[in-house]
């Protein structure tokens, strides 16, 4: 089925991390992910979803979006994200964004950055992690989508132990990240009974858990050239809600 997606949900919120937090955004959530980092919020989006056109997709977010669209602003609002799990699994995502960016919305795409982005529309912001150590994944980071970034991408490390964050200084360092688009340094929320997924990696043992004051101190000790972030959406509603 060419022109369909598996999609898990579809929801307007405002967007709780990036450099576009606080902003109205549409959430277009797709079904699957080929990783299982330790801190993963969104298991749920391993397997449940529906499969849907693309234009009934592109058609529910323009419905979702009427209301601003009557409004001018800097910045166009709703803002569109593509999230997931991993919406690169699903190569129509490519001519969703393309689409959606055709209609004028600002499109972001959060990916685990272990899938080439290189064809990604430029028109696209990509919001792209760095796997840190914690997250029992780094042997998946692709170092090669570097290379691929825009002065208005964002790379973002989440960052749960004290070897995560001296591991993201020394890549931000050694590899000059600071020079090519805005860094994000997303501290790790704890996870619910709930949310703990049975299939997620266990973190690297003897690692040192580091709070959010701790990481923010940090920062400001080594003036690190990121932004600080925490997940709003988890401060303002219940920690384990969907669609928010």
């Amino acid at each position: 089925m060419p022109d369909t997606l598996v999609i898990n949900e579809i929801y307007l919120s405002l967007q709780g991390e990036s450099t576009c937090a606080g902003l109205p955004c549409i959430f277009v959530r797709l079904t699957g992910c080929d990783l299982r980092c330790s801190y993963c919020d969104t298991a749920y989006a391993f397997s449940e979803g529906k499969r849907m056109a693309l234009e009934d997709i592109q058609s529910r977010i323009r419905e979702i979006a009427a209301p601003f669209r009557q409004l001018s602003g800097i910045i166009p609002v709703p803002i569109v994200e593509l999230t997931g799990g991993e919406p690169m699994l699903q190569k129509n995502c490519l001519n969703l964004m393309k689409n959606l960016a055709d209609d004028g919305f600002l499109v972001l795409i959060e990916t685990s950055g272990a899938h080439d982005i290189s064809g990604v529309d430029p028109r696209v912001r990509r919001i792209m992690d760095l796997k840190c150590p914690s997250s029992g994944e780094t042997s998946r980071n692709r170092w090669e989508n570097i290379a691929h970034l825009k002065s208005n991408d964002e790379i973002k490390f989440v960052i749960g132990t004290r070897e995560d964050y001296t591991w993201a200084k020394d890549a931000i360092t050694s590899r000059a990240l600071a020079s090519i688009c805005p860094l994000l340094a997303s501290w790790v929320s704890p996870l619910t009974p709930s949310q703990r997924d049975k299939s997620l990696k266990q973190p690297p043992a003897e690692q040192t858990p580091i709070s959010q004051q701790q990481l923010a101190e940090c920062i400001i000790a080594d003036s690190l050239p990121v932004r600080f972030q925490i997940q709003a959406h988890k401060i303002i509603w219940p920690p384990s809600a969907r669609g928010v």
